[in-house]
């Protein structure tokens, strides 16, 4: 029955940071960054989905610190970020300039990597002046850039008005997730998770989720429902790689096809078949690999070049 943010033993139990710090928005808002790995490592910077925080990242900081610079942070109201009254695509733009601008030197490139909201955060800023002079190229997991509650497969009913409708009242919910329970997990495992997840992911992902505040996952479900960021892609000139589970209800597959026929500069698409929506903690490991190659072909490529 406990709300701990986060499970605190296993693969999925966060690092603690080397530094952490405050990153402010354009608009004031402030946000939780933390840095982990080695000074001087090539960089990455993670962006969380709806309803999650850093510790959704827990796996993949613990692979890629080793030998990267690990940076992540907590969106507008999700986990140690104050709660604000804006919430929009441009806001989520501008915090991750933010975050960018306190954590890179001038002209430092990173990899990007971003998961559900995350994913189109990077979508939001890929026209940023900022985002251009920091991302050598960006991971876009499980995320779409519009139509997402027409295309959610969370109802399982025929695509139509009346599941349009009925999905839009189930994910903007104000009622509060309550305290972890089997009844939750099973619930958060069949709308965002594949059928073989093991209870250690489940659990993982159950206690980020719940750890959300209402009014936060609420004020930002209507933002997701009407989001579109189509041509915000075409924006995107950065090379970008798509990772999408073909189990995914939340932003199914036809989400990731049409990133992957959109992006200018698309070097990668990769299906997981029988994988949901959470794929950073259903498949860690493959998550931190496609990003340890962006790094190794993009990132240290521009960096040599740039000595």
């Amino acid at each position: 029955m406990s709300r701990l943010m986060h499970v605190a033993s296993g693969p999925y139990a966060p690092p603690v940071p080397v530094r952490e710090l405050t990153a402010v928005s354009a608009d004031g808002a402030r946000l939780h960054v933390e840095v982990h790995g080695p000074d001087g490592a090539p960089a990455v910077v993670l962006s969380h989905g709806w309803s999650c925080s850093t510790a959704f990242w827990a796996a993949q900081i613990r692979d890629l610190a080793a030998d990267h610079r690990v940076i992540a942070y907590d969106q507008r109201g999700h986990g140690r970020s104050p709660a604000n009254p804006v919430c929009s695509a441009d806001a989520l733009a501008d915090d991750l300039e933010a975050v960018l601008a306190a954590t890179l030197a001038p002209g430092e490139k990173a990899v990007l990597a971003g998961h559900s909201m995350g994913g189109m955060t990077l979508m939001a800023a890929a026209g940023r002046d900022r985002f251009r002079e920091h991302a050598g190229a960006v991971l876009l997991c499980s995320t779409g850039s519009s139509r997402l509650v027409a295309e959610s497969l969370v109802v399982p009913m025929r695509a139509g008005r009346s599941r349009t409708w009925l999905t839009r009242k189930v994910l903007g919910s104000k009622a509060p997730l309550g305290p972890v329970t089997p009844v939750a997990r099973r619930i958060l495992k069949y709308a965002t998770m594949g059928p073989g997840s093991a209870p250690g992911m489940v659990e993982a992902c159950a206690r980020i989720v719940h750890a959300c505040p209402r009014k936060v996952r609420y004020a930002w479900s209507h933002v997701l429902d009407t989001l579109d960021l189509d041509h915000r892609v075409r924006e995107l000139s950065v090379p970008a790689a798509v990772v999408v589970g073909t189990a995914d209800r939340m932003t199914p597959v036809v989400h990731a096809r049409s990133l992957v026929a959109a992006l200018p500069h698309c070097v990668g698409s990769t299906e997981l078949p029988g994988l949901g929506h959470m794929t950073p903690v259903e498949a860690p490991a493959l998550i931190a690999t496609r990003i340890r190659e962006l790094v190794s072909t993009y990132v240290r490529i521009q960096q040599k070049e740039g000595a």
